[in-house]
């Protein structure tokens, strides 16, 4: 799977000097310590995209994942048996761009947020961001570079992994 190669690669190293894709979106956030927080959501982003290729069952994560990171994640919260995914798509798409802006504020529960990134039952197949490039351009404030599919992209799970790691205000 090249793609996660290639990610995690960048999440390491940094991308190549040479290899700059069509679509970059730079996403700023304040922190106290930016360069931690690039590194804590390296962190995360890497124990998750080692395992796209054999993804987990949902109850493995909490042990997969850092503890702090699983701690900044919403309680999950049980079952609603009388929505189904057609009844929460249509609540999603009923809202105005800035009440899903709202609705997608943190905190996230674990397997919300894991949802973006899961092959078989969620969005993995399909993200609409990957790991480009990071790291902070004034004392108290950090950048995240993220190729994406167009724009505009969706945002909401990149910034909660900012605000979990103790980025604020994220922001493109």
């Amino acid at each position: 799977m090249r793609i996660a190669e290639d990610e995690l690669h960048r999440i390491e190293f940094g991308p190549p000097g040479d290899d700059e894709p069509a679509f970059i979106v730079r996403v700023f956030f304040a922190a106290e310590n930016p360069v931690d927080v690039v590194a804590r959501a390296g962190e995360v982003l890497t124990r998750v995209v080692e395992r796209v290729p054999s993804w987990p069952p949902e109850d493995d994560w909490p042990d997969l994942l850092p503890s702090w990171f699983v701690e900044n994640c919403a309680p999950e919260s049980p079952a609603d048996p009388t929505q189904d995914a057609a009844e929460w798509l249509a609540w999603w798409q009923s809202l105005a761009p800035q009440e899903k802006v709202v609705a997608a504020q943190g905190p996230w529960t674990l397997s919300g947020w894991l949802y973006y990134f899961d092959p078989i039952e969620g969005e993995g197949d399909d993200r609409s961001w990957w790991w480009w490039n990071a790291g902070n351009d004034e004392p108290e404030r950090g950048w995240i570079d993220v190729a994406t599919t167009g724009w505009p992209f969706g945002t909401g799970s990149l910034y909660w992994l900012i605000e979990a790691c103790g980025g604020k205000d994220p922001h493109y």
